[in-house]
């Protein structure tokens, strides 16, 4: 009896932990996201690009006929294994070989092969046709976090990096997150292309091998360390579109999104003009003498914008280094800093700034770093130190 009973207060302590459970999924519950996964998807991404039509017709196309082939090789085997079973007095044929059965399980499997291949070629070519692009832009993985570098057409000379919003990434690592239908999926600076214009996509990448990969626009493409590849899209409709690092590169893989936004050609030029004037206002004369107040206050902008994801709101670190009580950041000798942030560290988990920040603002972060949280130096770097470093 007392047996019985534990077994029933198991099967109660189940029911109600599978209750939680399930309270919990339906507390989490999130709409679709439109250019992005959906609730229960079980289809391709809606596609935006000629490519990625395609693509989804050749995909839907291979199934039918794998699923005709399912079909007919098991209806014959099942046939076989009824019709000619012992019960009803089936005798097994003595033979060794037919002619004609291996004639057609060799042309029947080759022409099926050859029209796939036939279908799939035209796709494959055009996803390889990188020619005559109206936009060139570079995207280079980092762990973890992705650089882009406009290079040719409208927008040439912009270059930003693109990082997981630090709220969500917050929430990860509590392991609570708010339910929200862009869950690891917002970025602080997402990539912005024109509507109905050819993108070329340069990839490469400086650690590790990552890949770019956007499935409405029907892209994905490996960056590699070394090497450059390259890919392209044509979006057909303005709106917000999502991927993801598609290659484990390690252990903060999964906070590597990709966010493209396709706008109006008017759009697109007002943007460019925007951050063509941010640029402007950034390339500050690398000869003035600073205040420590500006420098804290130019840093601590920075600090927010580049590098809280990795090192933490109060440097206490996560992905990246712990800053607070750091012995380099609290040595004496100011070059030993500068050279990390200048060219980075630990086989790129650090990323190099130099060339991704004027010499102002990597004066301005190291200087609040080290005048931050318990790191009271009162060391002061001036942009001028920095130029000189970076020789």
């Amino acid at each position: 009896m007392k047996t019985t009973n534990t077994l029933w207060q198991r099967l109660g302590q189940f029911s109600l932990l599978l209750g939680a459970a399930l309270a919990s999924q339906a507390a989490l519950a999130v709409n679709d996201l439109p250019g992005g996964p959906a609730v229960r998807q079980i289809d391709l991404h809606p596609p935006v690009t000629k490519i990625a039509t395609e693509q989804q017709w050749l995909h839907n196309f291979m199934l039918i006929v794998c699923v005709v082939i399912f079909i007919a090789v098991f209806s014959v085997m099942f046939y076989s294994i009824f019709k000619h079973r012992k019960s009803v007095g089936a005798k097994a044929a003595n033979f060794h070989e037919s002619v004609l059965v291996e004639i057609i399980w060799t042309i029947v499997p080759f022409i099926i092969v050859i029209v796939m291949g036939a279908l799939a070629t035209k796709t494959v070519v055009a996803m390889k046709d990188t020619t005559n692009a109206d936009l060139t832009i570079k995207a280079t993985g980092y762990q973890w976090k992705w650089g882009y570098d406009y290079l040719k057409g409208e927008g040439e000379g912009i270059g930003f990096l693109s990082t997981l919003d630090f709220t969500q990434r917050e929430e990860s690592n509590t392991g609570k997150p708010t339910p929200v239908d862009n869950y690891l999926l917002k970025v602080d600076n997402p990539l912005i292309v024109p509507v109905n214009k050819k993108v070329r996509i340069i990839t490469t990448a400086n650690d590790v091998i990552h890949a770019w990969m956007v499935p409405s626009l029907g892209v994905k493409q490996d960056a590699i360390p070394g090497f450059v590849r390259d890919t392209w899209f044509r979006a057909e409709k303005t709106g917000d579109y999502y991927g993801q690092c598609a290659e484990l590169c390690g252990k903060e893989h999964a906070y590597m999104p990709i966010h493209v936004k396709v706008v109006s050609a008017e759009d697109y030029s007002k943007w460019v003009g925007d951050q063509k004037k941010a640029l402007a206002a950034q390339a500050d004369d690398p000869n003035k003498t600073w205040a420590q107040p500006e420098l804290m206050a130019r840093g601590e902008k920075v600090f927010a914008e580049k590098c809280v994801a990795c090192h933490g709101a109060q440097g206490q670190g996560g992905a990246g280094k712990k800053l607070d009580g750091s012995p380099i950041v609290q040595d004496a000798d100011k070059n030993k800093q500068l050279q990390i942030v200048l060219n980075g560290a630990n086989n790129g988990q650090m990323p190099a700034w130099k060339g991704q920040l004027s010499a102002t603002e990597i004066a301005a972060v190291v200087t609040f770093t080290k005048n931050s949280w318990s790191n009271k130096t009162g060391q002061v770097v001036q942009p001028a130190e920095v130029v000189a470093a970076s020789k």
